[in-house]
């Protein structure tokens, strides 16, 4: 039987490999075809974002307009055949519902892809005045993105304001320059802090002069830690100013010969600076910068700002409808949120800055009262 076994197996296996290599050779051979029997597709594919942007901070309604689509599915790379954006109006927004075009053949490209993003790049003119919106949706009514229009132009300037030393002096606060635009400083609250410390021997192990007179010269830091304790060498200076009884870098701390723990009292003082300025009505800031701010000195300000048009039926965003503060330690504008959790702040620092102190806005050398 194993005899019979060995001589059947050749065949046997002949006849599979003879089977197989008939199979792949039947006539048509190649890429299976994208549409069974040569049928034609034509229909819509889709996307899965969209972006709308005009290259700037603000949107006016003469901008340029960029309108993004990202992950554009066309059945596969060869099908697309166009991208309808739609553009309709529906009371106060401007609606793009970008419709994408598709058509499959059997000439088309076997594999499916989603396409790299595409821009489109249209001018937002003769638009109805009742537009104040511009939004993109897909087919599903999706909202993907929006962004509001304004009439009206910016105008832009650069000038100085000088910053008087007083600003720098918590009791001279609250304190503003003169007119608008004006620089604001105020004084928010204060915080009782205490320190600890303890006295730390120091001993000269060179002297330069021996002079006769020495007194304490107790060392104290630049800076306090809360958390801490700090040490505070106590050196011996010699009386005469003139006389110099140890060098710098020869001291030795004995930190056996440590006094007693002392309290030191201090105060944190939390202060904010704005800068303050009337602003024609429903107007807002679109950038900002400044430079070389320093007290008893001039500091210099670029402002871009947005003035509305008579046609303008949108406001802001600003701190009040015809006035803005810049706080200048955080970078950004003081505005009143949608629910007016900022209006009594806002209220209280527009009430400070009517009634500060107007501090001089030159320096006294330069002031008419002093020639």
């Amino acid at each position: 039987m194993k005899r019979k076994f060995a001589a059947f197996f050749p065949v046997y296996l002949l006849s599979l490999l003879m089977a197989f290599f008939a199979s792949c050779a039947q006539d048509g051979d190649g890429p299976l075809d994208v549409m069974p029997n040569g049928e034609n597709f034509e229909g819509n594919g889709f996307f899965l974002g969209a972006t709308l942007d005009s290259g700037k901070t603000l949107h006016l309604i003469s901008d340029t307009l960029y309108v993004t689509l990202s992950q554009i599915w066309s059945f596969s790379n060869c099908s697309l055949t166009s991208i309808d954006l739609n553009e309709s109006v529906n009371d106060s927004v401007f609606v793009i519902a970008p419709k994408i075009e598709i058509k499959v053949n059997t000439d088309d490209c076997p594999a499916p892809m989603y396409r790299p993003d595409t821009t489109f790049k249209m001018v937002l003119k003769d638009l109805p005045s009742q537009v104040t919106n511009v939004i993109v949706k897909n087919d599903v009514d999706s909202l993907l993105d929006s962004i509001m229009l304004r009439r009206g132009k910016l105008e832009r300037d650069t000038f100085s304001i000088f910053i008087d030393s007083a600003f720098a002096v918590h009791d001279s606060l609250p304190l503003r320059t003169k007119e608008s635009p004006s620089i604001l400083r105020v004084l928010d609250s204060i915080t009782p802090q205490k320190f600890f410390w303890r006295t730390l021997r120091a001993n000269c192990t060179m002297r330069v002069d021996m002079c006769g007179d020495v007194v304490a010269d107790t060392v104290y830091p630049a800076s306090w830690n809360v958390n801490d304790t700090a040490l505070v060498p106590v050196r011996y200076a010699c009386a005469s100013a003139d006389s110099v009884y140890c060098l710098n870098t020869k001291w030795e701390y004995d930190s056996t010969a440590l006094g007693k723990v002392n309290e030191r009292l201090d105060t944190i003082w939390h202060m904010s600076t704005y800068y303050v300025e009337n602003i024609p009505s429903c107007a807002m800031m679109n950038n900002f910068a400044y430079g070389g701010f320093a007290y008893n000195s001039k500091a210099t300000f670029v402002r871009e700002l947005f003035v509305p048009s008579e046609g303008e039926r949108s406001c802001g965003p600003s701190t009040k409808k015809d006035w803005i503060a810049y706080r200048l330690e955080s970078n950004n504008i003081l505005t009143e949120s949608d629910d007016g959790e900022n209006k009594t702040q806002i209220d209280s620092l527009y009430k400070v800055w009517k009634s500060a102190t107007v501090a001089p806005d030159t320096l006294r050398a330069d002031s008419t009262e002093s020639k």
